[in-house]
C-alpha cells in the first residue's frame, strides 16, 4: 500500500515541499539503457574490440550513474524520510534492501566489464550481471515511484530535492557530458523536449542543437555499430 507521512500528532499530511518528477525521469533513463544493454552487448562481434570498448564505455556510464542515484538516496533520502514521515519508515527499509540486492549484480558488471572488452568474447559474465540489474531494478524503480516519490513531495524541501540532481550531474565521467545529456532526453516520453526547455537553460539548449546532439547521434552510431 502506499506510503504516506504520518506526524506523530496525527495531522494530515502537509501540502507538497518539492518537485520530485526528476526520480522518475532519471528512472526513465536506467530502465532504457539496461533494458537495451544486452542487445548492445551480443551485438559486438567476437573479436571486435573497438566496437566492444565503445559498449563497454556505455556500461561503465549507466553504472556509475545508478551507484551515484543510489549513494546519494542512502545519504540524503532515507534518514529524512524515516524523521519526518514515520509511516514511511517500512517502505524505507525495503528500498535500503532493494539497494543491496541491485548493488550485487552492479559489482558483478563493474567486475566484469574489463575482461570482456578486452578480448570480445566471452560475455556471459557481463549478461548475467546485466540480466540481474534488470530484473532487481523491474521490482525497485516501480516500488520507489508509488511508495517514496508522494512522500518525498511532503516531506523534503526543494533544495533538498535539487541536491540529488546536482549529485547525479557531480558523477557523470569527464568526457560523457552529452552522451549522458543524450541518454536522458532520448528516454523521456516526448523526446526530451520538455526536459530541454525546462531544465536548460537557452545558451544550453543551442550548444546540445548544434554540437551536443551530432556528437550523441555519432555516439549512438557507434554503440550500434552501424
Amino acid at each position: 500500500m502506499p506510503a504516506t507521512p504520518l506526524p506523530a500528532s496525527g495531522d494530515a499530511p502537509t501540502a507538497k515541499t518539492c518537485d520530485a518528477s526528476g526520480m522518475a525521469m532519471i528512472h526513465r533513463v536506467f530502465r532504457r539503457g539496461f533494458g537495451e544493454a544486452p542487445d548492445l552487448v551480443r551485438g559486438v562481434a567476437p573479436g571486435d574490440t573497438a566496437h566492444a570498448a565503445v559498449v563497454a564505455d556505455q556500461l561503465r556510464l549507466l553504472a556509475t550513474g545508478l551507484h551515484a542515484h543510489h549513494e546519494g538516496e542512502d545519504e540524503r533520502l532515507w534518514a529524512p524520510l524515516e524523521e519526518r514521515a514515520p509511516g514511511c519508515a517500512a517502505h524505507v527499509e525495503r528500498m535500503k534492501e532493494q539497494h543491496q540486492a541491485i548493488l550485487a549484480p552492479l559489482s558483478d558488471l563493474d567486475a566484469a566489464i574489463a575482461p570482456w572488452a578486452a578480448t570480445a568474447t566471452d560475455a556471459a559474465d557481463v549478461l548475467a550481471a546485466l540480466a540481474g540489474i534488470n530484473a532487481a531494478l523491474a521490482v525497485h524503480l516501480p516500488d520507489e515511484e508509488q511508495n517514496i516519490v508522494p512522500v518525498m513531495e511532503t516531506v523534503i524541501t526543494q533544495k533538498e530535492a535539487e541536491w540529488f540532481a546536482e549529485h547525479g550531474r557531480k558523477a557523470t565521467p569527464k568526457g560523457q557530458t552529452w552522451n549522458s545529456l543524450g541518454m536522458i532526453l532520448a528516454a523521456q516520453p516526448d523526446g526530451g523536449e520538455s526536459f530541454l526547455h525546462d531544465e536548460l537553460p537557452a545558451p544550453v539548449r543551442m550548444l546540445w542543437r548544434w554540437v551536443g546532439a551530432p556528437r550523441y547521434a555519432k555516439h549512438r552510431a557507434a554503440l550500434e555499430g552501424r
